[in-house]
């Protein structure tokens, strides 16, 4: 998959699609995003056993973070 940051447009005003970007390890990148500024809004722990996490995009949209068990 790729793709890119899309700027100058409005974030979801409803609920639709989430997509999770799967890394290497979901602590690490949370740890990389609260470093850089950006705002957690689903602890890791949340969809346990899923190693999991929420955050929000520049544009207030919502993306998942995910992580494959025994990494």
């Amino acid at each position: 998959m790729s793709g890119t940051w899309v700027t100058g447009r409005p974030p979801a005003e409803k609920p639709g699609l989430l997509f999770y970007i799967m890394v290497d390890s979901v602590a690490k990148t949370v740890d990389a995003l609260t470093a850089a500024g950006g705002e957690i809004v689903q602890p890791i722990g949340a969809d346990a056993p899923e190693i999991t996490a929420r955050f929000c995009d520049p544009g207030g949209n919502v993306v998942g973070l995910y992580q494959q068990p025994n990494r």
